[in-house]
């Protein structure tokens, strides 16, 4: 079997102030950066080796440049080894590197709250009844939407065409258990009384380098942080921001699963879609699920269809190799969920969003009487994704007990201050807390220390599985301060 994944998620909030219609988002993601209470670990994002313009199908887009509007102020480096950082008009979150789904899943789960601890800090700093209220949502229902995406390093030795013949079908097909649904529809797509995903409306090519403006199933971004000659990086920005645990593990683990498959050569002929932009717009107007595709080979097939298809051939992957219990407990997930969907929504809405949600404007419907244009279940759809537990109508779900659960308060808790032990996250996240004042700049695969000499130090960390906890602690226990550190190192990177 394949080296299981590095994998982890970077979502994009949606953010408003409350009784200040003319606020100014930048401002605001700022503000709520700023107010994050490890201001003291915050320190400069070094951009010195990112490529946001290198494409894995073999070329260079020299227009595309690295944002640097980035600084001190609207970028933290947390000591659990994430990212909080301003993304044009949203403060966003990317996990640090995890090396299982379930881990990735309980630090995407951690951003919620350290996303939420921020927005109460900076909402003390406001006037009046004035609160910044942050949504893990991905449209505004104003005709924008921002990303929640997903990285996966593979091997570089898995040919890049393979991914995206594989990959295709199964990322359009996975929409009925990942999305997290929205009334209505955008950006010139039919008119729907409610859809599965909030993204869905916004994709417009099957392959491509755009994230923000012509957005494609499969992202052509060739930038691994990491050995670029190992190691690539699979950048998927096709997919809904999560507040099911549940539906979160399934997303990240099917996805890591497939492309464990993939790279070990182990799923045969490609599924292939007709047309893989309008199979999107297909799946997720139709909760039903009983609307099909066209598929190259000239048969027809639900998106239900197929994901069995994949969960089957996952399956048979899994019973012939050794592979960590996780992706076991992945597949019986999965399972349930395809199981339980032809019953209906509510029998899965104790674990995927859409349903969850639909179930809830359903019930409003009914007891008020609205038609699906009513504004108040648009108020619904963007409220079920606040994170303030006080105001979402998730956490209340979660509350009643309607929601199933993978952690506990306490480990999202302390996976919010604490790096995962599995990959080089530990030693960036345990470097911050050790050395504060020394650690001047980080990015993902190296951090700069100043500890006083004519020149700063660099330490790459380009292996990503390195690192670790069980590599490293003896080494940092070792060095009581950073010259230490540096010393003890003797100049090979971790």
């Amino acid at each position: 079997m394949a080296t299981p994944h590095v994998l982890g998620t970077e979502v994009e909030y949606g953010i408003t102030i409350t009784n200040d219609p003319g606020f100014n988002p930048v401002l605001a993601s700022a503000a709520v950066v700023n107010a994050h209470a490890e201001g003291a670990d915050r320190i400069t994002w070094s951009y010195d080796a990112e490529s946001p313009g290198s494409d894995a199908r073999g070329f260079v887009v020299t227009q595309a440049t690295v944002d640097e509007t980035d600084s001190g102020l609207v970028n933290a480096v947390l000591h659990n080894g994430a990212r909080l950082y301003v993304d044009h008009a949203h403060p966003e979150y990317s996990t640090p590197e995890c090396g299982d789904p379930l881990e990735a899943t309980l630090h995407d789960k951690a951003g919620e709250l350290v996303m939420h601890r921020a927005a109460t800090h900076a909402s003390a700093s406001l006037k009046g009844t004035q609160r910044m209220v942050l949504h893990k949502n991905n449209s505004d229902g104003k005709g924008n939407s921002y990303g929640a995406h997903e990285n996966y390093l593979v091997p570089r030795s898995v040919p890049f065409g393979e991914i995206v013949q594989h990959m295709t079908a199964f990322l359009v097909s996975r929409q009925i258990v990942t999305g997290s649904g929205k009334v209505g529809s955008e950006h010139g797509r039919p008119e729907v009384p409610y859809q599965l995903t909030q993204r869905a409306d916004f994709f417009e090519e099957e392959v491509g380098l755009e994230t923000t403006l012509k957005r494609p199933i499969i992202n052509t971004r060739d930038e691994p942080h990491a050995d670029p000659a190992k190691y690539r990086r699979l950048h998927v920005i096709f997919g809904d921001a999560t507040m099911s645990e549940v539906q979160t593990f399934i997303k990240l683990g099917s996805t890591s699963l497939m492309l464990l498959a993939v790279a070990d050569g182990a799923l045969g002929a490609p599924t292939r879609l007709s047309h893989p932009v309008d199979a999107v717009t297909a799946v997720s107007h139709d909760v039903t699920l009983h609307r099909t595709v066209d598929l190259l080979d000239g048969s027809r097939a639900t998106a239900l269809d197929l994901q069995w298809r994949y969960l089957t051939l996952l399956e048979t992957y899994v019973a012939s190799g050794d592979v960590p219990p996780v992706y076991k407990q992945v597949l019986t997930e999965w399972r349930g969920v395809l199981e339980d969907l032809p019953k209906g929504h509510a029998a899965v809405s104790d674990r995927l969003d859409w349903a969850a949600k639909l179930s809830l404007i359903e019930a409003y419907r009914t007891r008020d009487h609205l038609d699906w244009k009513h504004p108040k279940l648009r108020l619904l759809d963007l409220q079920y994704h606040a994170i303030d537990p006080a105001r979402g109508l998730y956490h209340r779900l979660l509350a009643a007990g309607s929601m199933r659960r993978l952690f506990t308060d306490e480990e999202v808790a302390e996976a919010a201050i604490l790096p995962p032990p599995s990959t080089r996250a530990w030693f960036r996240g345990e470097c911050l807390r050790r050395y504060p004042d020394a650690v001047v700049a980080a990015n993902w695969d190296s951090l700069v220390f100043d500890i006083g000499q004519p020149s700063l130090v660099r330490i790459p960390m380009m292996e990503p599985l390195r690192g670790t906890r069980a590599l490293v602690e003896e080494l940092l226990t070792a060095s009581p301060d950073a010259a230490a550190l540096i010393n003890n190192l003797g100049g090979h990177d971790d």
